[in-house]
């Protein structure tokens, strides 16, 4: 009872074609896919940027003197 067999998940995309039609999913799928390829991208731009930073602050901390 609390298990949904694929018949019930044929009959939900079915609706789902249904209500929303074909061309607003595809639609849909393609800006979901966009979405998550921009994400990638920033993300790995994000990765790039915080390590160019982390190594020049380590630069610039041994270039500091300290006096006592």
């Amino acid at each position: 009872m609390g298990s949904f067999s694929i018949w019930h998940w044929l009959i939900v995309l079915g609706i789902v074609i249904l209500v929303f039609g074909t061309r607003k999913l595809r639609d849909a799928g393609g800006d979901l896919g966009s979405a998550v390829k921009n994400f990638k991208s920033a993300m790995k731009d994000g990765e790039a940027e915080g390590s160019k930073k982390a190594s020049e602050s380590i630069a610039s901390a041994d270039k500091t003197d300290t006096k006592v």
